[in-house]
Formats: C-alpha cells, sequence, structure tokens
C-alpha cells in the first residue's frame, strides 16, 4: 500500500524536502502532497486567473477558494496529514488545516519547536503524534508503515 501523506505549513524552511528525502532515504512507500509553497503564486492565482480585483478582501477570498480546492481535496484523500508550525510568521492556514483534517478524523502529526508548546496545546491534544524535527516525523513515518524503529535495543525508552 502506498501511504498518502499530506505536509500542511509554513513555507518559510527546507521541513518538506527533509521529510521526503528521509522516507525515500529509509525506503518507505509514500506518496507526498502538499498545498502550493509558492508564496505570490498562492496569493495571486484567483485573480491571475479569473482576473483583477480592486478591493484585496476580494483578491484574497478569490485566491483562497482556489487553494481550498487543492488543499481540501488532498487532505479528504490523506492517509495521515503533517502540519508544521514554524517560528516565523503566523500560520493560520496551518491551523485550520489540522482542524479540517482532526474533523475528518485523519491521524494528525505535528511538528513544532519545544517553545510553541504552550501555544499549541490545544492542537496538541487532537494530534496521534507530536515532534519537534522533521527527522522525527520521518521516524514516526517508518514505525507506522513498516512497523520499524531505528536503533531501538529495548526498553532503553522506559530507563
Amino acid at each position: 500500500m502506498t501511504w498518502r501523506v499530506y505536509l500542511s505549513g509554513e513555507i518559510h524552511t527546507d521541513w518538506r524536502e527533509r521529510i521526503v528525502e528521509g522516507a525515500r532515504a529509509a525506503g518507505l512507500d509514500v506518496a507526498f502532497s502538499a498545498p502550493v509553497t509558492h508564496h505570490e503564486a498562492s496569493d495571486d492565482c484567483g485573480v491571475a486567473i479569473l482576473g483583477r480585483e480592486p478591493d484585496k478582501f476580494w483578491h484574497d477570498q478569490k485566491g483562497a477558494r482556489l487553494n481550498a480546492i487543492r488543499t481540501r481535496t488532498l487532505i479528504g484523500d490523506a492517509d495521515v496529514v503533517v502540519v508544521r508550525f514554524g517560528d516565523k510568521y503566523k500560520q493560520w492556514n496551518a491551523a485550520f488545516d489540522a482542524g479540517y483534517a482532526a474533523a475528518l478524523g485523519k491521524p494528525l502529526i505535528i511538528l513544532h519547536p519545544a517553545e510553541h508548546q504552550h501555544a499549541l496545546k490545544e492542537i496538541d491534544a487532537a494530534a496521534s503524534a507530536v515532534a519537534e524535527t522533521p527527522e522525527q516525523v520521518v521516524a514516526l513515518l517508518r514505525y507506522v508503515i513498516d512497523g520499524a524503529l531505528e536503533g531501538y535495543t529495548g526498553r532503553q525508552a522506559a530507563e
């Protein structure tokens, strides 16, 4: 079975590439999908296709509604949804994606630095797992997909 993993969240770091490369190196049978990560294209897709808007609200609405087609479809088709909250910018869209995935009953892996634990406690509580690094996400996927714990020798975690 090919697992479908949707990678949602911040677009300013290489976290997606690290997960994809790590999954490939681990030999995992995974197909990854994501929102459009080219910031300007995502913002301007609606007006680029449907025509200019003099009001910024409607400019944004055209883009958001068009992007929602992709996002809702890919989250709906996903076996697992990974949502990354980064240090830079507030990722309101990531929070929405996490809530949407949770409402659909999708297994949810949240990825964020330790300093965001308090701010994201409700989102973390809805998750199946919370990771701090892309490499931890790869290890989670390896375990879920293949049942493999790299380097695990027994009861070491309890000690």
